[in-house]
Parts: C-alpha cells; sequence; structure tokens
C-alpha cells in the first residue's frame, strides 16, 4: 500500500517490533522450560514459532534476496491456532478423514490428468497456440474442475464444449466429495473431543 502516510508506517512498525518481543519472548521461555530442548526447535509448533520470528531479524538486513521472506511472517497466524479449541477440532477431524482425503486427492489429480488429455484431443487442432501440449492444457482443466472457469482459455470446437460439460459436472463432485468427508469428521471430532 504506497499511499500510506509516513505516520501510520510508523505506528505499524511499533506494533510490529512489539508483536516480534512477545513472541520472541514467548520462544525463549518455551524453549528454557522445555525438558527436550532439540524436540521442541523441531516440533511442529516450534518451527510454526520460529519461523513467525525469523523474517524480523533476517529482514531487517534489508537484503533485496531476502525480501520474499516477508510472506513468512505469515506464520504468525498460525500461532493462534495453538489456542483455538476449533483449531483442535478441525486437526481431530483432519486425522479422522486424512485416508478419505488422501483417496479423493488421487481420484482429482487423475481427473485433472483426464480433463488435460481430454481436451487436447479436442482443441489442439482448433485452437494450436492455447492447447499446445497436455501441459498447456492444465491450466484449462484446473480452472473448470475446480469450478472457477476464468476465460481466458475455452473450448471451441463442438466435441470440446460437449467434453467440458461432463468435466464441470465431475467438478462440481470434485469440490462437494471433500466438503462433505471433512463436515462428517468435525461432526465426529466434536463428539470424541466432548
Amino acid at each position: 500500500m504506497p499511499n500510506l502516510s509516513d505516520e501510520f508506517i510508523g505506528i505499524l512498525l511499533n506494533l510490529e517490533l512489539a508483536i516480534i518481543i512477545l513472541f520472541c519472548s514467548e520462544y525463549i521461555l518455551r524453549l528454557v522450560v522445555a525438558e527436550k530442548k532439540f524436540k521442541f526447535v523441531f516440533s511442529f509448533w516450534g518451527l510454526v514459532d520460529l519461523i513467525a520470528i525469523l523474517p524480523f531479524f533476517l529482514l531487517s538486513f534489508d537484503l533485496i534476496m531476502l525480501r520474499a521472506l516477508r510472506l513468512m511472517r505469515l506464520f504468525r497466524i498460525l500461532k493462534l491456532g495453538r489456542y483455538s479449541s476449533s483449531m483442535s477440532r478441525v486437526a481431530t477431524a483432519l486425522k479422522i478423514a486424512k485416508e478419505d482425503l488422501m483417496l479423493s486427492l488421487v481420484a482429482s489429480l487423475i481427473m485433472l490428468l483426464v480433463a488435460s488429455f481430454g481436451i487436447y484431443q479436442f482443441e489442439n487442432a482448433a485452437q494450436p497456440d492455447k492447447f499446445s501440449s497436455i501441459f498447456d492444457s492444465l491450466w484449462w482443466a484446473l480452472a473448470t474442475l475446480t469450478t472457477v472457469g476464468y476465460g481466458d482459455v475455452y473450448p471451441i470446437t463442438a466435441g470440446g464444449k460437449i467434453f467440458t460439460g461432463f468435466i464441470l459436472f465431475i467438478g462440481m463432485g470434485i469440490v462437494a466429495i471433500p466438503a462433505g468427508i471433512m463436515a462428517s469428521a468435525l461432526t465426529e471430532a466434536r463428539e470424541r473431543l466432548k
């Protein structure tokens, strides 16, 4: 946001400094009281805590190559999950449904490849610039199967349009099946945690 005033930028920088001091203090205290320090540092939450504070220190040097690490600041949001009962329900639900979700993911990836191959067969001759390879057709397949449909690449042949219709119906299922699996798992997780 380039139009922010210098005063507001100063407030944000001071707020970031206060949050970093708080996070660093918490990390150091957790490290001090941990019975197995090495295990804490390489645990999931230990790594989240470390990744949440590292960009502040690395970016203080303002090296151009390290500017991409600013995205790692978003890991601070994950720290909130430690204190949320909703996050523990979601984690439990993911454990319950992991096999079903993996099966759904594998089926989705297979459908993505089938859709890419199919649209390539129908549209390559008519639109060689947009569907020049199966790899290029992956973008269309991803946008179609996720029902996003950006409209930047679309079929123009009759066969391609009919094929797209089938893929759109399959895409609705690809979105609905994991949602149903997670809804069921969240219900079971709520019952388990009671």
